[in-house]
């Protein structure tokens, strides 16, 4: 690598064994779930989220409460979708058809990537709320402390999309250790590390080009919460810094540290023909 730079648990008391094919059966069952559509019908609370009235969950309230209407006729239906020519109506003012935007953030160190209530905090949605008028969310996450590409859109579908294991979205991180990282070490992140949650396997590790003995370039594409520190913990080390370098394709050139830009059209339309 160049240096470019409340789902039930198992029981306590179950064995390791049990443990790891319970999250094994779980694994394989998620992967039977179907790649999400790219249709232009869309839900009536997506709908109303995207076009930046309210958050998806506070749309079901309004279609509930009956004050949205689609071709002037009241839905109340929470799973009702709309076609791109339905005319849609919220306490009486027409909602204009949105538009997808797909923003992409060199996140600096010291924000969250987690939207819901900041009390304060820094947050990474904050150095994009000015790309466009529509509301953004994260397509995954980043840890406080990490830095590098995230990810911001309102397309729900290319968001589910990344996020999904049968399409495995890979991420290629720079990290540096606390400690050396040996060929055996490499190795060993390549053939597998046992965590709770599961053997777990980078697609690629080595010594970053230029760099000292403890960075790393690693390739992944596991979406387990803070999947690089728990391996590189399970081998006797701790990461020191963490920075995403590339994300499905996407890369951080001519991007500077707490900059964005909006997605071309042509990586647009690789990250939704990617299988």
């Amino acid at each position: 690598m160049r240096r470019d730079k409340k789902n039930q648990q198992p029981e306590k008391n179950v064995s390791k064994r049990d443990k790891r094919k319970y999250i094994e059966y779980k694994q394989k069952h998620k992967k039977g779930d179907p790649l999400p559509s790219f249709s232009d019908e869309v839900r009536l609370n997506k709908f109303i989220s995207n076009a930046g009235i309210c958050s998806r969950r506070e749309a079901d309230v309004l279609i509930a409460a009956g004050v949205v209407m689609v071709n002037n006729k009241v839905i109340t239906e929470l799973g009702f979708k709309v076609k791109p020519d339905d005319e849609v109506k919220y306490d009486g003012e027409t909602i204009k058809s949105f538009n997808k935007r797909y923003v992409l953030l060199n996140k600096p160190k010291g924000f969250y990537s987690t939207l819901g209530e900041s009390k304060g905090r820094k947050t990474a949605v904050k150095l994009v709320q000015k790309a466009c008028k529509e509301l953004l969310f994260p397509v995954d996450k980043l840890d406080k402390d990490a830095t590098g590409l995230l990810l911001f859109t309102n397309d729900s579908d290319l968001s589910k999309k990344l996020n999904h294991p049968r399409f495995q979205s890979k991420k290629l991180y720079h990290v540096e250790l606390n400690k050396p990282v040996t060929k055996s070490h490499l190795n060993k992140l390549i053939e597998g590390v046992d965590l709770e949650d599961g053997k777990t396997k980078v697609l690629s590790a080595s010594h970053v080009e230029d760099g000292t003995s403890r960075e790393v370039g690693v390739e992944i594409s596991s979406g387990k919460k803070q999947v690089l520190h728990r391996m590189f913990e399970a081998m006797g080390m701790a990461v020191v810094k963490l920075d995403r370098v590339r994300f499905s394709g996407l890369t951080k050139k001519d991007l500077p540290r707490g900059m964005h830009r909006h997605l071309t059209e042509n990586e647009i339309s690789f990250l939704k023909m990617s299988k």
